[in-house]
């Protein structure tokens, strides 16, 4: 070859990289060009239980840690207002009498105790000696293997940090490296917000403390609470340095690295949580025992070997799905410029790949502690006094953080829910008796915390019944678990748990209902969640009989257990009582604009454009409204959306995706897809024109705002649903896929009846379908007009073409 020749192969050689470079952005990778500033800047990481946002600073890195189990509180005493109940008679005669006034003021009366805060366990800071101007600065995330990196120069030598929290053993360990021998020279400290000793002993940083046992008016956490003695849950932090050269020395409360060229920091925590109902002082766990246990197996395992177990570990979930949204010309940017860019109405098919990646990763760093699911923030809080204190909100937003469990193939992380709720129908049955006089079954209110609490919140009668007054948690939360059994097919599962939970909440359901004057059956005190009518007189309020978020409910729930009780050949009597109840519930209206009524009477909303959305719960995540089933229910349902408009907060914008979605509007859906990734700026960001409102962090955490985190699983749970529906006896392929995903492909996602689905897509139609069955059955294969009946046996798998 030429030298001619040689150098045109170079320059094609280096256009080619360049082209890859410009346009092979992931749909695995968050990268930044500059450390965080801010918490929705910063990057997250998790195992299930122990959660880390890393900053990535350059002369001083800072760590928030978190525990899913360090919680505010103690158990609750679930009878706490033990005549609430009694106040129910003259609210329903106050209603009958159409005095809302009246009975708005008497349902305060039905309340009880606020929840516990999620708590911040504490901060690491890497403090470095050297300080100077860094250049070539990288931070990623890398959700495919779990871990996060940072790389940057400064005086010649190249500085790398690496950072993970592993699963199977239970540490975080973050890798320093310098380019030069020697080089590394930094300081770590621990502190915490919470009542607190920092000190160390024989080269470890040791960080113990307790979190404050009161709950109290509103969201704030009063400086009282953080210092009750012998009370709360206790929380150890523990922090050990292994080096390969250079000196590492201590003081009080911090350990001093020298001189070193390769050094592992290694962060165990655990707290004395010991369940919902045992005393995490007197009956807790030895949590210093359990962090130094975790430290040292694991301080004496090589490097690579941890981190190979936590990525295989984390690979066995992650990897199941895998989806292309076909060719893509955007650039290779930084993850907030791409998000700018994509505000622009920019093409960018693999920053929609990225969020929907995101959303699984997050399910999985967020949800493996049996009893404990994600919270409103997931894992990762940095605030003494949260937003809504990061509490479980039921009414939504807990439901929505596990939509995309079961069908995008993270079954596993369900369980902390599932377990949860069997929590849950413990106190609720107290409640069910002592708030709304049911004798049967089990309910649940509008907030919960890791106490399992279930009585309507309030402080007592101080707040609004529009938030405060909500007994359909149960209902709702029943949903879930007849969605784990059609998913995965675990007959055993719902016989020994899954079936008695679901008919204590229907039990409970029976109970509450009463009958109207035609004779229907409907909730009275009803709310529905957080929304306010507006009467003709101008009275606004919420306190109302028959709320039709209410009925969707208990349509879905009663529906769910009949189901369940024929699978299980069981409590045939019990049954037919559902069923002959579900026959008379108050049947749905359609409103005078065409829209599908939230109360009971084509009332006037105090405001139009509300960000909940209740009444549409028989559309999704119900499944008793459909297009082809109840046409004129789903063109209503459609009406209310249109009413609503699109533009709404975080988690309610991936609600009306998948509405959408359920409406088989693909465009419409993807639309609000589009904005649900708007960029928005930090909190704390001083802008002088602030992107602010519903969509997307730099960091790709929902906007609620602030950070909320079911957006996040809620918009990815969407994407699944545009691409595959399903029930029990059928599943549909591409029901909303929007024209600007006329090609692609994706595997593993999930569908009802125990099956897993391969699939490829050009010009809108499947051209190559792969169904395969675990336990085997049979199912209805469905795409436009065409179906095909498909039957498997156990394990098997077929290939159908279209």
């Amino acid at each position: 070859m030429n030298s001619n020749n040689i150098k045109k192969t170079i320059f094609i050689l280096l256009f080619a990289s360049f082209c890859i470079k410009t346009t092979a952005q992931s749909g695995h990778v968050l990268w930044y060009k500059q450390p965080a500033e801010f918490f929705e800047e910063s990057l997250v990481l998790g195992n299930g239980k122990m959660g880390a946002t890393v900053f990535g600073g350059i002369n001083s890195d800072k760590i928030h840690l978190n525990d899913i189990t360090l919680w505010s509180g103690e158990p609750v005493n679930a009878n706490m207002n033990p005549e609430a109940y009694k106040n129910i008679p003259a609210i329903r005669e106050a209603l009958q009498n159409e005095n809302y006034k009246l009975a708005e003021e008497l349902n305060k009366k039905v309340q009880g105790k606020n929840s516990e805060k999620y708590a911040p366990l504490g901060t690491l800071e890497i403090n470095n000696s050297e300080k100077g101007k860094a250049t070539n600065y990288y931070r990623e995330l890398d959700i495919s293997n779990a871990t996060s990196k940072v790389t940057y120069e400064m005086d010649g030598v190249k500085y790398t940090r690496e950072y993970f929290v592993s699963a199977p053993d239970q540490i975080m360990i973050i890798k320093l490296t310098s380019s030069q021998k020697g080089a590394l020279n930094f300081d770590v400290n621990l502190k915490s917000q919470l009542k607190s000793e920092v000190h160390t002993r024989n080269n470890t940083l040791i960080l113990n403390g307790t979190a404050p046992i009161n709950e109290n008016a509103g969201y704030t956490v009063q400086p009282k609470f953080l210092s009750v003695k012998e009370r709360g849950t206790r929380f150890t932090t523990l922090i050990q340095i292994k080096k390969t050269d250079g000196q590492i020395t201590n003081s009080n409360a911090s350990l001093t690295v020298k001189n070193a060229s390769e050094v592992y920091i290694y962060i165990s925590i655990a707290t004395s949580f010991n369940g919902f109902d045992k005393n995490p002082a007197s009956q807790g766990v030895d949590d210093m025992a359990i962090a130094a246990q975790n430290l040292n197996k694991a301080f004496a395992k090589p490097f690579d070997k941890i981190k190979e177990s936590h990525i295989t570990d984390y690979q066995k979930f992650y990897n199941r799905v895998d989806l292309n949204l076909g060719k893509t010309t955007a650039p290779d940017l930084p993850t907030d410029e791409r998000l700018l860019r994509y505000a622009d109405g920019k093409e960018d098919k693999n920053l929609e790949i990225l969020y929907f990646n995101f959303g699984r990763y997050l399910l999985i760093s967020s949800s493996r502690t049996l009893g404990v699911p994600a919270n409103l923030q997931g894992l990762w809080n940095p605030h003494l006094s949260p937003p809504w204190s990061s509490n479980y909100t039921m009414n939504i937003n807990l439901e929505e953080n596990y939509w995309l469990a079961e069908n995008t193939n993270l079954s596993e992380m369900h369980k902390s829910l599932l377990s949860f709720i069997k929590n849950l129908s413990v106190t609720g049955k107290v409640t069910a008796k002592t708030f709304y006089g049911v004798d049967k079954g089990w309910a649940a209110g509008h907030n919960s915390d890791i106490w399992a609490m279930t009585n309507p919140v309030g402080q007592f009668g101080k707040e609004e019944p529009m938030w405060a007054c909500w007994p359909m948690g149960g209902a709702w939360l029943s949903t879930h678990i007849w969605e784990h059994y059609i998913f995965t097919q675990d007959a055993a599962y719902l016989k020994k748990e899954g079936y008695p939970l679901m008919k204590g909440a229907a039990e409970f359901c029976l109970g509450w209902l009463v009958t109207d004057k035609n004779g229907n059956f409907i909730t009275s005190p009803s709310t529905s969640p957080e929304n306010q009518y507006k009467l003709a007189d101008g009275f606004v309020g919420a306190t109302l009989y028959g709320g039709t978020a209410d009925l969707a409910m208990i349509r879905e729930c009663f529906d769910k257990t009949i189901k369940a009780s024929k699978v299980l050949n069981t409590d045939a009597a019990f049954r037919e009582k559902l069923e002959k109840t579900l026959a008379k519930l108050h049947p749905y209206q359609i409103g005078k604009k065409g829209n599908l009524q939230e109360w009971y009477f084509d009332w006037e909303d105090q405001d139009p454009k509300h960000r909940h959305q209740s009444q549409l719960f028989g559309l999704f995540p119900g499944d008793h409204i459909t297009p082809l089933k109840t046409p004129d229910l789903a063109e209503a349902s459609k009406k209310t959306l249109e009413i609503k408009g699109d533009e709404t907060t975080g988690w309610s914008k991936g609600w009306r995706i998948n509405l959408w979605a359920r409406l088989w509007d693909g465009n419409r859906a993807y639309k609000m897809y589009r904005e649900l990734l708007r960029y928005v700026d930090p909190d704390g960001k001083k802008t002088e024109k602030p992107r602010r409102g519903g969509g997307t962090y730099p960091n790709l955490f929902d906007a609620h705002p602030p950070f909320q985190i079911d957006g996040n699983f809620g918009g990815a749970a969407a994407v699944a649903e545009m691409l595959v529906q399903s029930n029990e006896n059928e599943i549909r392929l591409l029901p909303a896929l929007a024209d600007a995903w006329e090609e692609g492909s994706v595997k593993g996602i999930c569908a009802r009846g125990g099956f897993e689905i391969e699939m490829t897509w050009r010009n809108k139609k499947p051209e190559k379908v792969i169904l395969s069955s675990t336990k085997g059955g049979k199912t209805t294969l469905i795409f436009g007009d065409k179906k095909q009946e498909i039957v498997l046996g156990k394990g098997e798998k077929k290939e159908i073409n279209w």
